[in-house]
């Protein structure tokens, strides 16, 4: 696969269109895994030394006890590794659009796994049957044209586990599964009265484990909540200060 890209010099009397032809391979070394050698799926990357991998293989590596960067041997974290690995969505966007499909293929692949080894199928993916709503408006011309992403959403259930904090009066809500912890903490901290700047104040939980703030929830829904029934449940609470 070639590219192109178009650059424009500009003459004394002309203006002179000059092509370059860049090959997928050439671009290869930065958009693969470093683990899988794989085009990077649900890129994710490292926030100590912003080395990016695959998010399974990454998350693989860590949950097998080696809390190091696999390309250059940095410590992530000596005790809570998981806390700093963040969803590139950028990196991921960049893929995609270098390598068409990859992401449908992905799924289909996983789908097909799934099914010869009666597996259910993850909550993550629903290539076949999308559910997101697409909002449109009207341009001059008549044409359709969209304002916003596309994206798969997650429902989610918030719930209180402290006596000091009180309940939503509507704990449902439905998200982008590109969303963040911190995005949560923010609608959290401005619903419950504490201001928007308040938002670190508070911890969000999933099963009893505390979430990381650049934790996205389809990084959560694979991670923590992997293969159970919608909506994912998530607790808050006042944040806990160690001293």
């Amino acid at each position: 696969m070639a590219m192109r890209t178009t650059r424009q010099v500009k003459g004394a009397s002309t203006d002179v269109q000059m092509d370059r032809k860049i090959r997928l391979r050439n671009l290869n070394e930065h958009i693969t895994c470093y683990l899988c050698h794989g085009y990077l799926i649900d890129a994710t990357t490292i926030t100590e030394c912003l080395h990016t991998f695959c998010k399974s293989c990454i998350v693989s590596h860590v949950e097998d006890g080696r809390n190091e960067c696999p390309k250059c041997e940095a410590v992530i974290h000596h005790s809570y590794p998981l806390q700093y690995l963040a969803y590139d969505r950028t990196m991921q966007d960049i893929v995609e659009k270098l390598v068409p499909k990859l992401k449908q293929s992905e799924w289909s692949r996983r789908i097909q796994f799934c099914h010869k080894n009666n597996l259910p199928i993850p909550f993550d993916i629903h290539m076949s049957n999308p559910t997101v709503m697409k909002d449109t408006t009207l341009m001059d011309d008549g044409k359709q044209q969209s304002y916003h992403r596309y994206d798969e959403q997650v429902n989610i259930f918030l719930r209180s586990t402290s006596c000091s904090l009180k309940h939503l009066k509507r704990p449902f809500l439905q998200c982008s599964i590109h969303a963040t912890i911190k995005i949560l903490k923010k609608f959290l901290a401005k619903n419950l009265g504490l201001g928007i700047h308040q938002h670190s104040e508070l911890d969000i939980l999933c099963n009893d484990e505390i979430l990381g703030k650049d934790h996205t929830l389809m990084f959560i829904l694979v991670t923590r909540w992997r293969a159970r029934k919608p909506p994912l449940q998530l607790d808050y609470r006042p944040s806990i200060v160690m001293l």
